[in-house]
């Protein structure tokens, strides 16, 4: 699907729903959970439905209706699927699936899409094994489609920090071993907002987690998860795009659903925002985050080591302040769903967008953006990143795969289009 973008501006109120991340752990706690829970104002994205099909094949069942779910888990001994656990396009659920998988008294056979089949996950295999699980990639180089047999018994182990998704799945799996477990991360740990979420939930249902530092956790076994109800915090990330467009523009538009004190990263986009001069008010009497645009950006520098899917929204609004920006720490955005320093660069110098990037940073400089045809690369986050470009831009703007806005952000477009962005989809097939 290809949507057309012009030049426009946004104003007036909007609300962002809630965050894939917390969704998808809240699914998964509420799946180790004997009895009800619900989770309201749930991200409703493909990714965070991923998850929900994974955990009623674990045993679960959940029903999906308006803005609460409810989820009746089955504890922490997790039914043997009866088919094939398809985690789609969401590398967190695939975490989440393999810890839960070992802890099955079986077998479970787990894979994804094209996309998810190419992301290197045999750190997490490694740990898995070395705590007592069976996990055999069927191509055997660390990634899926692979099988998983339990139980674990927990124990220690030694993973990468380069992926949060190596190690909340584990922190996530030991209260519900015999042994508990004990981590030891070898490298410089990334992304360790991720595993704040991670560890939020689990103080939140009475677990104690020992971080020592990020790089060695440890968690008692012998517990067990309780149900709850709670609801699900905005989206940060989702809601970087929206906020650089306003930023970008002649704009003034305020955002709901965002709370400032959530352990989300992610909201550091507020904080780029601010050292490029843009008009940000979080207190304002409408009770949400406004953003008006109109004013003269300067370029900025920013370590993406803790917000790693912030970078497309970033390298947008980089194009629009003068001088040039610099985000440092980039590696571990390469192996998201696309190399996404480089594909941005791909697509935004399509539209006049000049870098320079190395294999750990990207320079930006200010560019006079032209509409044209970019390809979205089926990934959400560069669909969304080349729509907010697109509004800055002279012209109009053609971009592909608009359908995978859909996997963390269906309502980008509708939302963006209450605003009175410009944006166009074809009309649904009958």
């Amino acid at each position: 699907m290809k949507a057309l973008v012009k030049p426009s501006m946004l104003n007036g109120i909007a609300t962002i729903r809630g965050n894939k991340s917390n969704t998808i752990r809240a699914v998964f706690l509420a799946t180790l959970a004997k009895g009800r829970s619900v989770v309201h104002n749930p991200s409703t994205g493909n990714d965070s439905l991923a998850a929900v099909d994974v955990c009623r094949n674990f045993g679960a069942e959940i029903t999906c209706v308006g803005d609460a779910w409810t989820i009746d888990g089955v504890g922490s001994a997790p039914r043997v699927p009866d088919d094939i656990l398809d985690t789609r396009n969401s590398g967190t659920t695939l975490g989440f699936t393999l810890a839960t998988a070992s802890l099955v008294n079986g077998f479970s056979f787990i894979t994804g899409d094209h996309q998810i089949r190419r992301r290197p996950y045999g750190a997490l295999f490694g740990s898995l094994a070395d705590l007592g699980a069976l996990v055999v990639s069927s191509r055997g180089h660390g990634l899926a489609p692979v099988a998983v047999r339990g139980r674990l018994r927990g124990g220690k182990c030694q993973t990468s920090g380069f992926n949060s998704q190596w190690i909340s799945p584990l922190l996530v799996a030991g209260p519900v071993t015999d042994m508990g477990v004990e981590i030891t991360v070898t490298d410089e740990p990334l992304e360790r907002g991720y595993v704040d979420i991670t560890i939020g939930w689990l103080q939140r249902q009475g677990v104690e987690v020992k971080n020592d530092g990020y790089r060695r956790y440890r968690i008692e076994g012998g517990q067990s998860y309780r149900p709850f109800d709670e609801a699900i915090p905005g989206c940060w990330t989702s809601a970087g795009y929206p906020l650089v467009a306003a930023a970008i523009t002649d704009s003034d538009a305020v955002l709901h659903g965002l709370d400032i004190d959530d352990f989300q990263r992610d909201k550091s986009i507020l904080d780029a925002l601010r050292m490029a001069g843009a008009d940000i008010d979080t207190a304002n009497a409408d009770g949400g985050i406004r953003v008006r645009g109109g004013r003269e950006l300067t370029g900025f520098e920013i370590d993406c080591t803790d917000c790693p899917d912030n970078l497309p929204a970033l390298v947008v609004l980089g194009t629009q302040a003068s001088g040039k920006t610099v985000l440092r720490n980039i590696h571990h955005a390469r192996v998201k769903e696309t190399d996404r320093p480089a594909v941005m660069v791909e697509e935004l110098s399509k539209m006049g967008a000049r870098f320079e990037m190395t294999e750990d940073a990207l320079t930006i400089y200010r560019s006079d953006l032209t509409g044209a045809a970019v390809d979205g690369h089926n990934d959400h986050r560069i669909v969304m990143a080349c729509a907010a470009a697109a509004l800055a831009a002279k012209g109009e703007t053609e971009i592909s795969d608009a359908e995978w806005t859909a996997i963390s952000f269906p309502d980008f477009f509708p939302l963006m289009t209450s605003l009175g962005a410009d944006m166009t989809l074809p009309p649904a097939a009958d």
